[in-house]
């Protein structure tokens, strides 16, 4: 056990060592690696976004229905009878002039006095219907065939727009987690490859006693880890920064559109990033003390 801790304390202190000799280029090092994780933990910022609204749409998916102004009360009841009757609907609800106004009005906020432009109410009554998002090309179909019906408003090309767009992110994150882990890798063993050049004579005199390779190389590899977490700290950091910064503005200006809880978006991609930071310190490390040895 005490050989253990020695050796633990040996391998630190080494790699605080390879650390300082080339001081100045692994800060550089460290905070080019942090700004590229950054850039990664924005694209996964975006592309759990996306999902979680898109979830949310799909879930509380509705339509509006406009019917024709003329229709009686009674007609008005028994259209939405029949509507509750379509296969995927969940529920029906008459939303009055004055109530689509105030909703209106809630969603402007500050931008609300522009309404009192009009001399009349400009929104016409609708009937609000809960469906299953899932079953919505069906009832479309089954509205448009129905009596009584001016026109229907749906969000289906909201919501296909929003897939494109978390289609698209995916591809940039797979794309970016690439580029992302290429580069990493090769920054890193760069810098184990320079690290051991420029202590390859205290090296060939731990060959010389007969130090294995696991001892030998493994101060590099914690070196490489060390770089790299840290830049994943840093990156860790400017999400955030950017979060505490702008999301709480983001949802003020757009308080209708459903946002995860900061929280939520925080702690699981931060854990991701330092991970992956990790995991990418090795194996880099390890690739440099690979193409060190073949070169040998």
């Amino acid at each position: 056990m005490n050989k253990r801790a020695y050796n633990l304390a040996y391998f630190l202190k080494e790699s605080k060592t390879l650390f300082k000799i080339d001081f100045l280029s692994n800060i550089f090092s460290i905070i080019s690696i942090g700004l590229i994780l950054f850039i990664l933990s924005l694209v996964l910022l975006g592309w759990r976004v996306s999902s979680y609204v898109i979830q949310i749409v799909e879930r509380e998916g509705e339509i509006n229905v406009y019917y024709d102004l003329s229709l009686q009360e009674k007609d008005i009841n028994y259209l939405m009878e029949d509507i509750e009757k379509i296969e995927g609907v969940s529920s029906t609800s008459l939303v009055s002039q004055d109530e689509a106004y105030n909703r209106m009005a809630e969603i402007l906020g500050k931008e609300a006095g522009i309404l009192e432009l009009f001399d009349e109410n400009p929104f016409t009554p609708f009937i609000e219907v809960k469906i299953h998002i899932e079953e919505v090309d069906s009832i479309l179909d089954e509205l448009e065939s129905m009596l009584g019906i001016d026109y229907i408003r749906d969000n289906k090309n909201i919501i296909d727009r929003l897939q494109n767009i978390l289609i698209i992110l995916k591809v940039l994150g797979v794309l970016a987690l690439v580029a992302i882990g290429v580069s990493t890798l090769i920054v890193v063993s760069h810098i184990i490859r320079q690290g051991i050049y420029n202590n390859r004579d205290q090296i060939n005199t731990l060959e010389l006693l007969g130090a294995p390779d696991i001892f030998i190389g493994f101060p590099f590899i914690l070196e490489g880890v060390f770089l790299t977490l840290l830049g994943g700290v840093i990156a860790f950091i400017l999400l955030k920064l950017v979060l505490g910064l702008g999301y709480s503005k983001f949802f003020t200006a757009l308080p209708f559109l459903p946002l995860p809880a900061e929280e939520s978006l925080l702690i699981p991609i931060g854990i991701f990033i330092l991970l992956l930071s990790g995991l990418l310190g090795i194996i880099g490390s390890l690739f440099g003390l690979a193409k060190d040895n073949e070169k040998a």
